[in-house]
């Protein structure tokens, strides 16, 4: 199956399916000689896993990793660095009754178009639990970029049609839609418990500050930091759309409003994003991300079956109503595997290590 590896030089590939044995991630291009503990890895972990909260699927999956190979004695090596997660809360009976019908929103048509068959077990390959890989792979990544300077902060800015007033960076994580205006939070919570009471869900907008990183970034035709970045995102699979800097807005906007003046200290403004001509400014790099409703609702929809005969169809299961407060981990991640690889990139570019 092609499509599972991402990155040059910093370089992952993920493996497993929703209802398998595991997921997991192969990182190859890790820096020798950092200390990573298991525990790092696993706080990023567990920002992820579901049950959290009454807004989160309530599968309960722990999500503990298993570093198999590429670190010795708490040091990467340099080598390939392996992470598995066993599954442990599997119900594949729970998609028996709906397995011939293709769900709406979901892969299933898709998937069966392109491999003639397809894994229905809670989507399989095209399930968000694929990303827990991801997340592991980022939290190494992360590590790495630590000891550059480089920070990455996501978070909600919008969910259900309810927006953020205010930024407070400290609220994020202690609401359960990690949202930046802890008032608008509360509003988005109780938005989000009454669509899954209807068997309903919602989608929302992700917004990612990333911190400290060096000008330069970047390459300057097909491997644009931008164009990476949005690859990286778009390849998460409830993400419709990203923006950066002013977005969509800079179509409204004149070039003597968009264009980012500088004077003697560097920029005097942003609405580029942090990224001119596809390389880093080395002023704030700030992204947007539309995050679609959950795919899996109980309400009924029409559809077809495998023999394409027209139905109606519910998934009834353990669902996120709204993917976004678990997605701003797998953001964040993403966004570090991108950075650490462009970063090694450059280093190889001027024959650094």
């Amino acid at each position: 199956m092609s499509g599972n590896f991402f990155g040059q030089n910093f370089k992952i590939s993920t493996f497993g399916e929703s209802h398998g044995t595991a997921v997991g991630v192969i990182i190859d291009g890790v820096t020798p000689g950092v200390a990573i503990e298991e525990q790092y890895i696993q706080q990023q972990m567990d920002r992820r896993k579901p049950g959290q909260s009454s807004v989160t699927s309530p599968r309960k999956e722990y999500d503990k990793i298993n570093i198999v190979s590429g670190t010795f004695q708490g040091k990467t090596t340099g080598t390939p660095l392996c992470i598995i997660l066993y599954n442990t809360d599997m119900r594949p009976e729970a998609y028996d009754d709906i397995k011939n019908s293709f769900r709406p929103g979901h892969a299933d048509f898709t998937y069966q178009q392109k491999y003639g068959l397809r894994d229905y077990r809670g989507s399989g390959r095209a399930s968000g639990r694929e990303t827990a890989a991801r997340v592991a792979a980022g939290a190494v990544a992360r590590k790495l970029l630590e000891q550059r300077g480089v920070s990455v902060l996501a978070y909600a800015v919008e969910i259900g049609g309810i927006r953020c007033e205010v930024f407070d960076e400290e609220s994020i994580e202690k609401n359960a839609v990690r949202a930046c205006d802890p008032q608008a939070a509360a509003k988005m919570i109780e938005k989000i418990e009454a669509l899954a009471q209807q068997g309903d869900s919602c989608g929302g907008i992700v917004e990612c500050v990333i911190r400290g990183v060096s000008p330069g970034l970047g390459e300057p035709a097909f491997d644009k930091l931008d164009a990476d970045l949005a690859k990286a995102m778009l390849s998460i699979g409830a993400v419709k759309g990203i923006e950066f800097g002013e977005g969509f807005q800079a179509a409204r906007m004149l070039g003597s409003q968009h264009n980012d003046a500088m004077n003697q200290h560097g920029f005097v403004t942003n609405h580029a994003g942090g990224i001119i001509g596809g390389i880093s400014t080395g002023t704030d790099i700030v992204f947007r991300i539309a995050v679609k409703p959950t795919s899996s609702i109980s309400v009924p929809q029409q559809t077809v079956n495998m023999a394409g005969e027209e139905t109606v169809i519910q998934t009834i299961g353990r669902h996120d109503p709204c993917i976004c407060p678990r997605i701003v981990p797998v953001v964040e991640a993403m966004a570090c595997l991108v950075l650490e690889d462009h970063y090694k990139r450059q280093a190889a570019m001027l024959g650094r290590v």
